[in-house]
């Protein structure tokens, strides 16, 4: 019990450090403390696997997750947190760092097969949107992911329009088999608002 509390106070800190980190220059100039040349430092890799495991015990809103996948070279298994964009009514995964992240390439060799962790592990598949389709979907995935806005160079109020450009830059995967538990309402995002949250 002792270790729970610890742990749980941990990750509030955490969630509370991190809130004011969006808040500062830091991070509008690029993340610079998690992240350099585009890439998770080792404050970035060790916050991530924080969030990860807290976002899969269920911690924080329906749409902050952790994705499991396989490594394709590796064969291990992997988690990462990730934010879950909602597009005309489906629930969408957005690469923040581009071709770059090695989720990416992971769900591509598994051919879409990943699991979804966010107080219970669902087995989806995740099915990638051409990028002449994504623009709309990136947009209202940075509403919620405000962690993601320093590593794609459209203002997140810019029209659909503005993201075209550098839509095929930043794959897109629709989830498939998404089983909400009846509480679909919970992951809901809206383009025109900016809810809380990373």
């Amino acid at each position: 019990m002792r270790n729970s509390r610890l742990f749980l106070s941990g990750v509030v800190g955490l969630a509370t450090a991190y809130g004011l980190y969006l808040r500062s220059d830091a991070h509008r100039n690029g993340n610079r403390l998690f992240y350099r040349d585009g890439r998770p430092n080792l404050a970035g890799r060790t916050v991530g696997r924080v969030y990860a495991v807290a976002c899969g015990l269920g911690l924080g809103p329906a749409w902050a997750v952790a994705l499991e996948t396989t490594g394709h070279r590796t064969g291990r298994t992997s988690s990462i947190p990730l934010v879950i964009g909602e597009y005309g009514g489906e629930r969408y995964l957005v690469s923040m760092l581009g071709e770059r992240s090695p989720w990416v390439r992971n769900v591509r060799a598994a051919g879409g097969r990943a699991v979804i962790q966010h107080g219970r592990r669902r087995k989806v598949h995740l099915i990638e949107v051409p990028p002449d389709e994504r623009a709309p979907v990136i947009k209202a995935y940075l509403a919620r992911a405000v962690g993601a806005r320093p590593h794609i160079p459209v203002d997140p109020a810019a029209p659909i329009e503005a993201f075209e450009p550098i839509a095929g830059a930043y794959p897109v995967f629709r989830i498939d088999g998404w089983d909400s538990g009846g509480r679909r309402g919970s992951c809901d995002v809206r383009v025109a608002g900016h809810p809380w949250g990373t």
